[in-house]
Formats: C-alpha cells, structure tokens, sequence
C-alpha cells in the first residue's frame, strides 16, 4: 500500500477494512514531521514507516493520538519519537490495559473478527501511554507549520482529539463524526457539536480514518442529519 498525498506538507497511509486499519496522518514541517494516530499494532505501524522510507520522508518525531481506541494506539509502543494524547484518551488507556490484564487478551482479541485477524500468529497485545498530555487544546509548529490539536466531545467518543493542519487547511478528525462502538449510534447533541466546531474552522479537505477524504461541507451535511 502507498501513501497518498493531500498537499505538499500533509500525507496519509490508507485505511485497510480486513483489519479495520485507519489511515495514518503524515504532517511534514521544515523542523520535523508529525504522525496521526500510531496504529493497530506493531505491524501496521512498521507498514506505515516503510511506505514514508520508500517515498523519502523522515520518520516523525511526534505521534497525536485522535482518541483511545485499540486500532488507533495499540502500535505506540513501536513509534518512534513521542506520543500527544489529550487527558482523557489517556485515562481511557490505563482503564483498558487494567482490564485486559485482569481478564486476559482473549477479552480483547474477541471483541471483533477484525481484532483476531490483526493479531492472528499470536502476536502480543502490548499497551501503552502517551508521554504528552493536554487537557483541551494545545497548539504545536513542526516548522513554519502550526498544527493544532482540539478536543471534542464528539459522536464517536468523549475524547475525541481533532487535528487541525493550518497552513494546509487539512484536519484529521480520527472518528470523530462516526457513531458509538460497538452501535454505531450518533447522538444529536454531540452531532451538532461537531458540526457547529468544524464550520468554525478555515478547513477544505476533512479526513476519517476509515474513508477517503472528504470537503468540510461533505461531513457537516452529514453530522445535520442527526441533529435533533
């Protein structure tokens, strides 16, 4: 799989449904390159650094984490640099480690086929924390390239961390406008909240982590029509 390139700074590796794999963000500044979100596992991640090698991009020093869930943060511990969570995501991840380590991987592995099959060969289910923390926004330049990180409480989930690419007029919103795991059921209030954020923000091109990109006014229209 190739990377997919969105503007001249900004870059993404795609999603894959076998796995329920999101795509992986790439953010290249004149200072130092930025990642969104650190993968599924060990292996997407190493996938991932291999796809930004073959195009000749520096690995990135930092890792923003778009919210806590297992197909987005388990590949931490294989990232290199640092990881940027908001303070939520990160209370999310202790509880979960603590679980699985009270009942078992198996209490992981089965809640979805997708999970068995990126861990299929008995590859070890490793946990992780970020080694930053914001409460709600925090604002950080990879060089003459300002990316901020905000936090909503969105459709998907309460910690919910946007990441907004300025200069670029990009933002990644994890899956953030998507509904509750495992219902998929989107609440109005928070629709209308998200929707009402992003038409906040001078963005052109909207990426999910489990589609293709998307115009700002492609995602609002759909998180309307959930509003009450």
């Amino acid at each position: 799989m190739e990377l997919k390139k969105v503007t001249d700074c900004v870059w993404f590796y795609p999603f894959e449904k076998e796995r329920d794999r999101p795509i992986l963000g790439y953010i290249k500044g004149d200072h130092f390159s930025v990642a969104v979100d650190a993968g599924h596992s060990e292996a997407h991640t190493k996938e991932f650094y291999s796809a930004l090698e073959e195009a000749g991009l520096p690995l990135p020093k930092i890792t923003i984490l778009t919210h806590w869930h297992w197909d987005h943060t388990f590949g931490m511990h294989a990232v290199n640099g640092l990881c940027i969570a908001n303070c939520i995501t990160d209370s999310y991840l202790r509880q979960f480690k603590k679980k699985i380590e009270e009942k078992g991987d198996e209490m992981f592995l089965s809640l979805d086929a997708c999970i068995r099959k990126e861990y299929e060969g008995n590859k070890p289910v490793i946990i992780t924390f970020p080694d930053i923390v914001f409460s709600n926004e925090l604002t950080i330049d990879a060089g003459n390239c300002p990316i901020k990180l905000l936090r909503s409480n969105a459709p998907h989930t309460d910690d919910s961390t946007l990441v907004f690419v300025e200069r670029e007029k990009v933002l990644f919103l994890g899956d953030a406008a998507g509904g509750t795991f495992p219902t998929w059921v989107k609440n109005p209030e928070r629709c209308s909240q998200l929707a009402d954020t992003i038409d906040g923000l001078d963005v052109d091109i909207c990426l999910e982590s489990h589609h293709i990109p998307q115009t700002k006014q492609e995602i609002i229209e759909d998180l309307n029509q959930y509003k009450k």
